[in-house]
This record gives structure tokens, C-alpha cells and sequence, in this order.
């Protein structure tokens, strides 16, 4: 059995998929995204050490939610995939329990993500730029790796979400808007819900305490009427 390394868990999310749900912040990322709120998750091998079993009791004691609600669990991050035996142990648990699975991703794990897709319920992908270049501008990574997670996922049919975050001065234009509209069409056509989340200064605190710089200073927060625009404009027909 591996064991895991998480950052955090919240208990009564409502906002990482559908019902009441807890989240698995788990620890470690490859990327280093500008807009990242959770810059306490980057670094791997750190963070509370815990076995799946240990999780799995914690997580059954929220159960009654999860019913309730139409809930479940999601694993998010930092990147979930960068701990794949760990995340697929636990996700067997849960499956065999009959609840609800999701994994909040970039996509930019290890590799060989079948098996773990066959034990996930929903996807929330994270899309955070749709060229090369962008995307190393943006989180310092190669857009390969990402795609190459794409195609495994396409493959499983495990219903997607995609997620993007939308940053003043970055992406904020219809150019991008409808740029992305068609590189969801062409890469992920399983894709019924598209999420425009706004960027936010509510993680700016842990850049200061952890002693690093921020990638974004002075950039304002998205605004939350203008991004609904965008998403009425461009992708309520999905």
C-alpha cells in the first residue's frame, strides 16, 4: 500500500463538483502556474503523510452528504496525478463503497492514467492555456504532456469539465474566448460544461508568507460580471 501526502482537507465543499463534497488537497505540482492560489501545494514529498485507508475512514464519516446531496469525494491539488498508486488505491476504496469520484487535474502527472480513469466519475480539467507558447508563459510547462492526457481521456469517456482561469491582461478578450471554444471542440468534444472561473487575490497572502515573489503583482481581480459574459457569449450552447 503507498502511502499519500496531502496539504489539506476540506470537509463540506460545494464548489469541485456536484453536491456537497470533500476535497483532497493533495501536495506536490510540476507546474508553476502565475495564477495558482495554492502555492503551499507545489513542493512534493511534504505535507501530511497518510495511508488510504486512513483517508478512506475519514472521508466515510461525511457519507450521510454525499447522500443527501448527490455528493461525493474530488481530489485536487496541487496535482493529484503526480501520486498515482496513492490516488488510485483510494479510488478504488471509494468506488467500492459506491461513492461519487472526481479529479480536479491539469493533467501533468506520471503517464498511464487508464486505470485511474476507470475508477474516476468526473473529471474537472484544467485548461490553462491552448498553444505551446502560452502555455509555458503561463505555468512553465510543455503543452504535450497535458495533451497527451487529453487522449487518454477522450478514450475512457469520463464525463469532463473544463476549467479556465481568466486573468485580466491575459485572456480576457474575445480573441482567446473564442480560440478556446474551438480547441475544446477539437480536443475534448466529450465536453458538455465549460467553468470560466475569475482570477482572484485570495491566495496572494501565501505567496508572501512562503517568501515568493508574485507572479502577478498588480494585476487585479477578473471581473466576475465580465467573465459571465464571456460564458454566455461563448459556451452556453455546450
Amino acid at each position: 500500500m503507498a502511502d499519500g501526502r496531502i496539504l489539506s482537507i476540506e470537509s463540506l465543499g460545494l464548489v469541485d463538483g456536484p453536491g456537497i463534497r470533500t476535497v483532497v488537497f493533495m501536495q506536490g505540482c510540476a507546474l508553476r502556474c502565475k495564477f495558482c492560489h495554492n502555492p503551499d501545494s507545489w513542493q512534493c514529498g511534504i505535507g501530511q503523510s497518510i495511508s488510504s485507508d486512513e483517508l478512506y475512514a475519514k472521508i466515510l464519516r461525511f457519507r450521510p452528504y454525499f447522500e443527501r446531496s448527490g455528493g461525493g469525494v474530488t481530489f485536487s491539488g496541487g496535482e493529484p496525478l503526480l501520486q498515482k498508486d496513492f490516488l488510485l488505491e483510494i479510488l478504488k476504496k471509494l468506488k467500492s463503497a459506491n461513492i461519487h469520484t472526481c479529479i480536479d487535474t491539469a493533467g501533468v502527472g506520471e503517464g498511464g492514467y487508464g486505470e485511474i480513469l476507470r475508477y474516476t466519475d468526473l473529471v474537472l480539467y484544467d485548461v490553462k492555456a491552448i498553444d505551446g507558447e502560452g502555455y509555458r508563459k503561463i505555468c512553465g510547462g510543455n503543452i504535450s504532456v497535458t495533451e497527451d492526457f487529453q487522449k487518454e481521456l477522450l478514450e475512457s469517456g469520463v464525463e469532463t469539465v473544463v476549467r479556465q482561469v481568466v486573468v485580466p491582461g491575459i485572456n480576457d478578450t474575445d480573441e482567446y474566448m473564442q480560440k478556446l471554444y474551438i480547441y475544446i471542440k477539437e480536443k475534448l468534444p466529450q465536453v458538455k460544461t465549460v467553468e470560466l472561473l475569475p482570477y482572484h487575490l485570495m491566495g496572494l497572502h501565501k505567496y508572501k508568507k512562503l517568501g515568493i515573489a508574485e507572479p502577478l503583482a498588480g494585476v487585479p481581480a477578473m471581473s466576475k460580471a465580465k467573465t459571465e459574459e464571456f460564458y454566455k457569449k461563448y459556451f452556453t450552447d455546450m
